[in-house]
């Protein structure tokens, strides 16, 4: 097993013990309806979190996605009740406007070389502002678009597959071909790993760079209008720290805060271990919801020491590299 696979194994070794023991303890768990649950109720969320691991392994951060979700969100809500567009138009305008807000956030940290951090950061209030400016209150969408795609279902033994847990599926399949069958993935991987490296390679640092955070977008915006279907509204207060969720599933996932590393299908895992936790936590009924926000705080302890571990072990391992080729040159 590779080095860098190490991370993802854990995440899914500790997805399944989480599941054995919240199974033990509440055997409704093992339902196939359960299962399906988890992809329904952590859709946006899960979304959210593979635009994100994009912009991660590119060794970048977007605070914004959060922000995005309600400001989208309630644009949609507004779109449909006072201008009297048809959802799927309302949609398409918040899906292109992310796109445009993503482009434009890693224009500015390319040819302006700013911090993600801080580019990001001021994103966030700028869409958590302009949210709230539309609207502060939520607003109900009746429509009958919305009772279509809510009662489709694939049946699934006891459960059924909703339309935004496909959804959901479908991004991360997505999100799986970009990273690992594209030269966009590929050059994602080389920027995280070294910039100053891929710049001499003649990757395109600069067009990827650019296209992450507007993926990045397209995906908060996705989640905004997936949002507004599973609530039947939008609501500017939506995905109130969301960004920090996302960022806790992706290195849970086994994503290297420092780029580089990471699996888009571990992210995946990982938003599933978040709402494992969360189902547990419903099922038992005397636990405060707060517990959730513990627990993921103890594995982003541990995530986040095997990763410093596995960053040592790596650097060990090169000066030995580095000997032996020095040796079979002396040879020759």
């Amino acid at each position: 097993m590779k080095q860098n696979q190490i991370p993802l194994v854990a995440t899914i070794a500790v997805w399944i013990l989480l599941y054995i023991i919240a199974s033990l303890r509440f055997p409704g768990m093992l339902s196939v309806n359960v299962l399906l649950n988890l992809f329904t109720d952590n859709s946006f969320l899960g979304i959210c979190a593979i635009g994100i691991t994009f912009v991660i392994l590119s060794a970048g951060i977007d605070l914004s996605v959060g922000a995005m979700v309600g400001c989208t969100s309630i644009i949609i809500a507004v779109l449909v009740r006072d201008l009297h567009l048809h959802p799927g138009m309302a949609i398409l305008i918040v899906l292109s406007f992310g796109i445009i807000y993503g482009g434009i956030v890693g224009s500015l940290i390319h040819f302006f070389d700013l911090p993600p951090f801080m580019v990001t950061l001021a994103g966030m209030f700028f869409a958590r502002g302009m949210g709230f400016v539309i609207s502060v209150n939520s607003i109900p969408l009746n429509h009958p678009f919305y009772d279509t795609l809510s009662n489709f279902g694939i049946p699934i033994g006891d459960g059924t597959l909703t339309f935004v847990a496909l959804t959901f599926i479908l991004i991360t399949l997505l999100g799986i071909f970009l990273a690992h069958r594209t030269r966009f993935g590929r050059n994602a991987y080389a920027i995280g790993g070294n910039e100053t490296s891929a710049r001499l390679m003649g990757l395109e640092v600069g067009s990827t760079k650019i296209a992450i955070y507007a993926f990045s977008g397209l995906c908060s915006a996705l989640a905004g209008a997936v949002y507004s279907l599973y609530t039947y509204s939008g609501n500017a207060w939506a995905g109130n720290g969301m960004e920090m969720d996302a960022i806790a599933a992706a290195v849970i996932g086994g994503t290297l805060l420092t780029g580089g590393v990471g699996y888009v299908f571990g992210t995946l895992i990982g938003v599933l271990i978040l709402g494992v936790i969360q189902t547990y936590i419903t099922f038992d009924g005397t636990l405060s919801s707060w517990w959730t926000k513990i627990a993921i705080g103890i594995l982003l302890f541990i995530f986040i020491a095997l990763q410093r571990f596995m960053s040592q072990a790596s650097v060990l391992q090169k000066p030995k590299t580095a000997t032996v080729t020095k040796g079979v040159k002396t040879t020759a």
